[in-house]
């Protein structure tokens, strides 16, 4: 089995084109199935059937792993089938008929626009830190990109003339994001006057940096959320994903077209676009005050003094 994983993971490098993320992943998830199998005895792939699965995602319901997680390893172990199926390692996967956990609809959450202002305005724009920060935060949320198409990006792909950015995200799919002119202005003073303090007299092609000059990785963003939330007040956790979330949330409550930002987030499927369909209490309110002949009668008459 080691040996069919190793050339899997590298299917999964070299062919597929995954992101470091998903190959670690995966490349966790499969490790605890093998060890699920080697307690049970089982010591071949082919002797797996959908009674093992339900085993085993029995077993991680009893030791508390939540749908989510049990949804995400069984479809890395769905994936991992459809390999060995494509190899003809085996003939039938024992996962076609075993379903994932139904998951809570839960609404995705977001910072407001006072809240985004804050956080936006907190780094300290004296230091080329600063304005790296500056433009890192701007992006996330002016153009909706996932932490790691950010960290990713070079140089050649931002385009200041356009305001666009060339991205290539899940599945090496290109897709071009806008971004406004805050977002362009603060990207423009990173790399006039910040970008080339981080990189002294090294080379980089990578448009955000650290401070030894290198690209900057996925969970130093995270720790730059961190402290600016933390610098901006805001009593709740923010993550980078929240700031895509966010940009979704604004762009529909201004009365973006779903399809639109479906294009922008770079999704496969409307319904994943969908999620974000909601919108906060006020902007319910206005539509309804707006829009509802009822609801106009009714501000009529109270302007005119009616009960």
């Amino acid at each position: 089995m080691q040996e069919i994983f190793n050339k899997y993971i590298n299917y999964l490098e070299v062919e597929r084109n995954a992101s470091p993320y998903t190959v670690r992943n995966y490349t966790t998830d499969l490790l605890g199935f093998f060890q699920f199998l080697r307690d049970k005895r089982i010591g071949s792939l082919k002797e797996v059937d959908r009674h093992t699965l339900r085993d085993y995602l029995s077993q991680l319901m009893e030791e508390g792993f939540v749908k989510a997680s049990i949804a995400r390893k069984l479809s890395a172990i769905r994936s991992f089938y459809r390999y060995l199926l494509r190899e003809e390692i085996i003939s039938t996967s024992p996962v076609a008929t075993t379903s994932s956990p139904k998951l809570d609809r839960r609404l995705p959450s977001f910072l407001s626009i006072e809240e985004i202002n804050r956080l936006l305005e907190a780094p300290d724009l004296s230091t080329p830190q600063g304005l790296r920060d500056r433009a890192l935060l701007e992006l996330l949320y002016a153009s909706g990109l996932r932490v790691s198409e950010l960290v990713s990006l070079n140089l050649e792909q931002v385009n200041l003339d356009t305001n666009e950015i060339r991205v290539w995200g899940k599945g090496s799919k290109e897709r071009m994001v806008l971004m406004g002119e805050p977002a362009a202005k603060a990207l423009t003073d990173y790399l006039n006057q910040g970008r080339p303090g981080l990189l002294g007299k090294k080379g980089s092609s990578a448009l955000l940096l650290n401070r030894y000059g290198k690209r900057i990785i996925e969970r130093r963003v995270q720790r730059i959320l961190e402290k600016y939330t933390n610098i901006a007040g805001i009593g709740k956790r923010v993550y980078p994903h929240m700031l895509r979330h966010t940009f979704a949330t604004h762009l529909l409550d201004g009365g973006a077209d779903l399809r639109v930002v479906q294009e922008l987030l770079g999704h496969a499927s409307l319904s994943s676009t969908q999620i974000y369909t909601h919108v906060s209490k006020s902007q319910a309110r206005k539509v309804y005050l707006s829009a509802h002949p009822m609801a106009q009668e009714s501000k009529t008459n109270d302007t005119s003094g009616r009960e």
